[in-house]
């Protein structure tokens, strides 16, 4: 992180001897500052993908209200969603539930000169559905020996594959449900799927140990991301994305917008009723 923030212009972290206000001063003044100037950095790596036709994948797993949500906006905000694909599927449907596991994500791998990011992936096997009894443990046994041979099928097609699970403290956990559940604009968030989770901690901790266990590996390893402190967390691992895809600056070839062309002289104004928006700021 250092790296990148040293290298692409980004300030330090605030002094240790400033006081608690001005530090925290600091510290939301550099947020703002350092993730714009990651976005810049991920719209040079948008047009680097465009021109040089790349495939990347990059997952998104962790803890419920661990902050994937706010990772990916941060991500997506400024870039097109042409290319920066976001993929949170929905509970499978029956027919789905009657294919190959992974058939319906390999629908969505990336083509040439997309970044495509799963909101979940496939392992959801070996987390919410292990945990929650939707999947057998023979199948989650299967899932767990299988995935990094997939894995290894993406990788060597010639797409980069990226995996990030975020962490969150028990008491952090809390403190996220508890807002939503005082805030209406956050209640949507709370899923009963977010309290299983929370009542079941320990049973997804079991889980989650053996996934990155067992499906850790040399060509698609696993990043955890501390996530108790989001924007913390959203400057790490933006930085790290950067850092792992060998990018460059494509120079920006300006149009040459030309001139306008000049109104009709046989031009005639509309003058049918049009419903326009009242304006309620004045």
């Amino acid at each position: 992180m250092d790296e990148i923030l040293e290298t692409k212009g980004h300030d330090p972290e605030p002094s240790a001897k400033s006081n608690g206000k001005d530090k925290k001063k600091k510290k939301s003044w550099d947020y703002d500052k350092q993730i714009a100037r990651l976005q810049v950095e991920l719209a040079h790596l948008q047009a680097w993908v465009k021109k040089s036709g790349a495939r990347v994948v990059i997952v998104f797993e962790g803890r419920d209200a661990a902050g994937k949500g706010g990772m990916i906006k941060r991500i997506t905000e400024k870039v097109s969603p042409r290319v920066f694909r976001v993929i949170a599927l929905p509970a499978p449907t029956e027919r789905e539930k009657s294919q190959i596991y992974m058939q319906r994500y390999i629908n969505h791998l990336p083509a040439a000169g997309e970044v495509v990011i799963f909101d979940r992936s496939w392992y959801n096997r070996a987390g919410v559905d292990r945990v929650m009894g939707f999947s057998s443990e023979k199948k989650v046994q299967r899932f767990l020996e299988l995935a990094p041979r997939f894995e290894a099928a993406i990788v060597e097609s010639g797409v980069t594959l990226l995996k990030y699970f975020l962490t969150v403290s028990e008491e952090e956990q809390e403190r996220r449900f508890r807002r939503r559940i005082d805030d209406p604009v956050r209640q949507w968030k709370l899923s009963p799927m977010d309290v299983e989770s929370y009542q079941r901690w320990w049973d997804y901790t079991r889980a989650y140990d053996e996934m990155l266990r067992m499906t850790d590996s040399n060509h698609a390893p696993w990043w955890i991301v501390p996530s108790d402190d989001k924007k913390r967390a959203r400057i790490n691992c933006i930085s790290h994305i950067l850092q792992s895809i060998p990018y460059e600056r494509i120079k920006f070839e300006e149009p040459d917008l030309g001139k306008r062309q000049k109104r009709p002289s046989d031009f005639v104004e509309d003058g049918s009723v049009r419903h326009v928006v009242p304006d309620i700021t004045q």
